[in-house]
């Protein structure tokens, strides 16, 4: 199967190692429009560059492509790679809004090829065992969640991060990890309710959900600008014990630095300690999906209902009001 990437910042980057190392795929090219990216990543992957989208498919001819440029840019080129033909493998979150995520979705329904997101915290072990420990009831009834996802403001490091209105700020493009994630062990989102606060390199959130069909109470906090090490953690309490996991506690010595002393010369992307990379699990899980048909662990439809709620917690925000959530048939709860 022949694979190509378009993009070649951090996430292209992980994007196009990861198809490296795989026995069953051929990375067969490159691409970003800054011709010195291209080149690096393609020397380091063992494979082409180019500089032009167009080119790179017309000459290799891919059956799958990875879309890993800034989200802007997720419909354009998800529906310019539906019309060819081509299974479409894209980075989070799936589109600015609702209305560009059901293009999307539309477009490659109709050309019949696949679509896939790249919510990978669903692929990290921590969580997918938190996860079914929860499912399982091994602490019982789940009642109160808080997760938190926080690190340096990448708008320090690329400019397109710090444009709130490109990038949707740290609620669409990190805390929408977080909200993924519950909505795959919680159900559909009722109600959301969010604090906001930004200023120059940073952008702190505080967002609470409450479900439909599950009473548990989910408070999320993301937090670009803070001026540690990258940290994810979840808690889940339930009737009859408790689930925690914290990424910064895997590391035996700790040092806290401020971006700047940092000098970060990329956007950070989060790590695990399994075996396993778990960026390269999710990969070839669509991969395997896309060779036998069945559905993903994840759908593109989930990441247009975390676009959906990511938009109703920035709406929260900018009124103070909690917001809810629609029924499919437009009833309001």
């Amino acid at each position: 199967m022949k694979v190509v990437v378009l993009g070649c910042g951090s996430m292209g980057s992980v994007h196009a190692n990861a198809y490296s190392r795989m026995p069953d795929v051929t990375l067969a090219g490159v691409c970003d429009t800054n011709a010195s990216l291209a080149q690096r990543l393609a020397l380091q992957a063992g494979t082409e560059h180019y500089e032009s989208f167009e080119h790179m498919m017309d000459t290799v001819q891919p059956d799958v492509i990875s879309v890993a440029l800034p989200t802007p840019y997720h419909k354009e080129y998800v529906l310019k790679a539906a019309e060819r033909g081509c299974h479409v493998i894209c980075e989070k979150p799936i589109a600015p809004t609702a209305e560009d995520a059901e293009e999307m979705i539309q477009a490659c329904r109709k050309h019949g090829v696949r679509l896939f997101i790249g919510h990978v915290v669903r692929f990290f072990p921590e969580y997918s065992d938190a996860a079914k420990r929860a499912r399982s009831g091994a602490i019982g009834n789940v009642g109160v969640v808080h997760a938190k996802r926080i690190g340096s403001h990448p708008g320090d490091v690329i400019p397109w991060y710090a444009d709130r209105a490109a990038s949707g700020g740290v609620i669409m493009d990190l805390m929408i990890h977080d909200i993924d994630y519950m909505r795959g062990l919680f159900g559909d989102v009722k109600s959301v309710y969010a604090l906001n606060r930004t200023g120059p390199s940073i952008d702190y959130a505080l967002v609470t959900l409450r479900f439909r069909d599950h009473p548990a109470i989910v408070h999320l906090e993301g937090h670009w600008g803070y001026p540690g090490p990258f940290t994810t953690a979840v808690e889940m309490a339930g009737s009859s014990g408790v689930v925690r996991f914290d990424s910064s506690l895997s590391r035996s010595l700790h040092v806290q630095q401020s971006a700047a002393a940092a000098a970060l010369k990329a956007v950070e992307v989060p790590r695990s300690p399994s075996y396993r990379n778990p960026y390269e699990v999710e990969l070839s899980h669509f991969i395997a999906c896309i060779r036998s048909g069945e559905e993903a662990a994840v759908t593109a439809e989930d990441a247009k209902k975390a676009v959906e709620i990511a938009i109703a917690a920035k709406k929260s925000a900018s009124i103070g009001q909690p917001v809810l959530l629609e029924r499919e048939h437009g009833e309001e709860q």
